[in-house]
């Protein structure tokens, strides 16, 4: 046989799907086989690759044992004269295995082989080609160097990037997720080491392919996606753990002496420098936008405050307290951030009317306080007024400012277009369409490029092979490609040609589900229900309706007594809701793999009860309407009708 193609899964059902439907392509006329080893996935992998590839076998774990492990698990059943380990969210074109191969057959020197690597916006992936982690290379890794200068013959040797990466080239490492081995090399090297869980493996094979006499080499002229990040997300407190951690088990097993210690020591000193500016830049990402709004509206009361001084309070002279200055600004400013928060001003989603939501809200929040403040606090209700529409004016206007600054327009909370041309024909295309559909953002479709015919509401833009021209008249933000239609080797191509400038998305050749990955530092991902449970601004609203359903019931417990059912248990209820263990509202206890919905705390109440359903697929259901089409009204009604039996 050829090649044996090992595939390991764990809960990426549907990019396995793609990565196997592009795999099968490329294998024909190949002898080739592909083997699926399966990390005992709870999103229903198992069930539904084995029915949409009855050809590919497959091996099933009971538990999730690892990537070496699983991966030597396929090794042993493969037969293939050439080894491929291949990662479930790649995409591979039609005739990457053959050109792979007649490289691989033409250098009997090599013993490994890595390809041009591509994230899902056609951008090129440094990791694609690396050199060993020495001591220094790992220094200059670990604190920045070889990101500030990656074109560096000395700094920027990790990845290697004074390589072109348009050009074929003799590496150090292969990357773990497309790594094609010579069978007869990995019977001298042996297996991968199953000491490293997940990262690290990869580099420790490729080390020893080198030990063994074999080359490993960076192969450019056939360039394959990975989507990224499907494991475990980049620039995540446990990335970082994982990763170095894995680099010093790789220390103790390849060095000695003193350059052991020398590296083990930078490892442990780059995990700790690492994970501080992991948890900088996250407090940074998070908090900045809110440091920034209270300085203006601080600037903003501050100016109010100057104008009603010497225009409208004392006009004659005088001026105001200090007080004005350290406690009532501080304290007006706070109300308004924190109802800002609350009506969502600080969510991706956000646009100028939840700030002046907030606004408004804040600043009947604020009149009331000032009324409970003491005379010597209470200065004028007409400067609070004046401060809030003058700190809504300079917020609103300073997104507007940030928008057109970064993005070059004022669609607020654009950073692209968002309009939607797919490519494929017309049989496709509906198929698409009816996805967009279901996903509520079919409004968003300008159309569609192929064959075919304008009929309801789907509307064709033109040929495949006038794709160029139509682009720079439409101006779509994200691209569909229909695989059935287009191929993958004419896509990544594509992708490889307009890197960054549009978002990719991907329908597959049969799968229902359209797929992609904008980013090589954010989790693949695909469109799905939109379910309104998951918005953040509803999110805060359950979370503070509970909260206060909950003091409520404590702090009238007497009463409550006479009201429910069983107060005892209505009162560890109340406490759970408030520590966040459980909810009022909750799912029902019907599950069913047709019905996915995201994940929820323990609730006391769930929507059936108030239907008194008791068939398990009707629960499901009903679960999946509320999560989707969740309303604060929703928990309210559920509450009201079964309000005796809060303790459940």
């Amino acid at each position: 046989m050829d090649l044996s193609i090992i595939i390991v899964n764990y809960n990426v059902r549907h990019f396995a799907e793609l990565t196997i439907e592009s795999a099968l392509e490329a294998c024909k006329d190949l002898d080739a086989e592909i083997i699926l080893v399966d990390n005992n996935s709870t999103d229903g992998s198992l069930p539904w690759l084995s029915e949409q590839f009855p050809s590919v076998r497959v091996i099933a774990n009971q538990e999730n044992t690892g990537f070496a492990v699983a991966n030597n698990q396929g090794i042993r059943e493969a037969s293939g004269r050439y080894i491929l380990l291949l990662n479930p969210d790649t995409v591979v074109a039609e005739d990457t295995f053959k050109k792979c191969l007649a490289y691989l057959d033409t250098h009997p020197d090599t013993g490994g082989l890595g390809v041009r690597m591509l994230d899902g916006s056609g951008r090129f992936l440094p990791e694609s080609k690396r050199k060993f982690p020495g001591p220094s290379v790992a220094f200059f890794k670990a604190f920045g160097l070889s990101a500030l200068f990656p074109k560096s013959r000395i700094f920027g040797q990790y990845h290697l990037g004074y390589l072109d990466e348009h050009a074929t080239h003799e590496v150090d490492v292969l990357a773990g997720a497309f790594m094609l081995l010579r069978k007869e090399a990995l019977v001298k090297t042996g297996l991968l080491d199953e000491t490293f869980f997940m990262y690290g493996e990869d580099i420790d094979l490729s080390y020893r392919i080198r030990l063994a006499g074999y080359k490993n080499v960076y192969f450019h002229e056939a360039p394959i996606i990975h989507f990224k990040g499907e494991s475990t997300k980049k620039g995540s407190l446990n990335y970082v753990q994982m990763f170095y951690n894995a680099m010093k088990i790789f220390a103790r097993k390849h060095f000695s002496g003193q350059n052991r210690g020398l590296f083990i020591f930078l490892i442990n000193l780059a995990i700790y420098f690492r994970a501080g500016i992991t948890l900088l830049a996250g407090f940074t990402r998070r908090f900045t936008p809110v440091l920034t709004d209270l300085a203006i509206i601080f600037v903003s009361l501050f100016a109010v405050k100057e104008y009603w001084e010497y225009y409208v309070r004392y006009i004659d002279g005088g001026t105001y307290p200090d007080s004005y200055l350290y406690i009532n600004i501080p304290v007006y400013a706070s109300i308004w951030i924190l109802s800002m928060y609350l009506s969502g001003s600080y969510d991706r989603d956000s646009n100028p009317l939840r700030i002046l939501r907030g606004i408004f809200w804040g600043t009947i929040v604020t009149a009331a306080v000032y009324g409970f403040l003491p005379e010597h606090l209470r200065f004028s209700r007409g400067m609070i007024v004046a401060g809030a529409a003058t700190s809504a004016a300079l917020l609103v206007g300073s997104r507007y400012v940030w928008q057109l600054f970064r993005f070059g327009h004022f669609r607020f909370g654009e950073s692209r277009s968002h309009r939607i041309l797919l490519i494929g024909h017309e049989q496709e295309a509906r198929r698409a369409f009816s996805q967009l559909e279901s996903y509520g953002i079919s409004q968003r479709l300008t159309g569609f490029c192929g064959e075919g015919s304008d009929q309801n509401g789907l509307a064709r833009m033109g040929s495949m092979q006038e794709l160029t021209v139509l682009l720079d008249q439409l101006k779509p933000g994200e691209l569909i490609y229909c695989l059935r239609d287009t191929g993958y080797k004419d896509m990544i191509s594509f992708m490889d040609a307009n890197a960054g400038r549009y978002f990719f998305m991907m329908l597959p050749k049969a799968g229902p589900t359209i797929l992609g990955s904008h980013s090589k530092n954010n989790s693949g991902y695909q469109y799905d229900l939109r379910f309104n449970i998951t918005t953040p601004y509803n999110r805060r609203l359950k979370r503070l309706s509970d909260i206060l359903i909950a003091c409520f019931v404590l702090l009238t417990f007497p009463v409550q007594l006479l009201l429910i059912n069983h107060p005892a248990g209505a009162f560890r209820n109340a406490i759970a809701v408030c520590s966040g263990r459980k909810t009022w509202v909750g799912y029902g206890p019907g599950k069913d793999p047709a019905f996915r919905i995201p994940s929820l705390q323990d609730g006391v109440l769930h929507p059936s009860l108030s239907e008194g359903t008791v068939n398990e697929r009707m629960i499901a259901l009903q679960n999946s309407l509320y999560a989707r089409e969740y309303t604060l009204a929703d928990d309210l009604r559920i509450l009201i009708r079964n309000y005796r039996q809060l303790g459940r």
